[in-house]
């Protein structure tokens, strides 16, 4: 067990590749804390993660509300070993179409927020833990439509290697994953896409992705406990793609290939 006796707390652990990895973590004998903005989806959480896992419900761009959760996590579980940097938003903001409030939006809760996280979460984590970022292949791809959400991203791996730097005197490592199209409900959160709709943007992203298809939260969660774990011990302000190549070889996806 590769975290027996670790405190790890997971923002937006609720769904998705936080939920997937909560999961991992408690399977390999963390202790847990979730965070996230609905108390139904917690509970329904907490429900599949077991006795080992708790929750507390944040809105995580609230700054007081946000110090709160930390020290409430705190007293109430103990000092932290690994922080999962993974609430986000989606949001499309194309060029001469882009609302502003959602590109504010996008930016306060992926960029500002995961930084603050970080700064909140500091006196609450032991020497040598672990931060994990999640990341994103948009930070890097250059994807039409996506400006605000991979600003995020890359200023995410920016700063993942700033605070490398910084917390390297306390041991304590920092590292990204950056997923590529992963099956979560991300791609339909606001619920303004059909399964029809769903369907077809998942074959055709499964279509870019060398590996030819979209990635489970499951593998996404995999690596981040290896960052998470000693496994990683000598790995420092790295961005882990897990992206079934897209980012490695962005015209080796099956499209390409016919």
């Amino acid at each position: 067990m590769r975290l027996k006796g670790k405190k790890a707390l997971i923002t937006g652990g609720n769904s998705g590749i936080g939920l997937a990895t909560a999961k991992l973590f408690v399977e390999e004998g963390a202790e847990v804390v979730i965070t996230g903005r609905n108390q139904k989806t917690i509970d329904e959480a907490l429900q599949l993660l077991g006795p080992k896992a708790h929750g507390i419900a944040v809105e995580i761009t609230d700054s007081a509300a946000r110090k709160a959760a930390f020290k409430e996590a705190a007293e109430k579980f103990g000092k932290l070993d690994v922080l999962f940097v993974n609430a986000g938003i989606p949001g499309n903001t194309p060029a001469g179409a882009a609302s502003e409030e959602l590109f504010r939006s996008i930016i306060d809760i992926n960029l500002t927020s995961a930084y603050f996280t970080v700064e909140d979460a500091l006196p609450y984590l032991n020497e040598g833990a672990s931060i994990i970022f999640n990341g994103s292949v948009i930070g890097t791809l250059g994807l039409p439509g996506y400006s605000a959400y991979a600003a995020t991203k890359a200023g995410v791996r920016a700063f993942a290697r700033v605070l490398a730097s910084e917390l390297s005197p306390r041991g304590i490592r920092v590292n990204v994953v950056a997923p590529g199209g992963t099956k979560t409900p991300i791609w339909n959160r606001d619920g303004s896409r059909t399964e029809e709709q769903v369907s077809g943007l998942e074959k055709w992203i499964s279509g870019t992705v060398p590996l030819g298809r979209m990635g489970e939260p499951e593998e996404i969660a995999k690596a981040v406990l290896f960052l998470a774990s000693d496994d990683a011990s000598y790995v420092q302000g790295v961005e882990l793609f897990v992206d079934g190549g897209a980012t490695a070889s962005p015209l080796g996806g099956p499209m390409f290939r016919q």
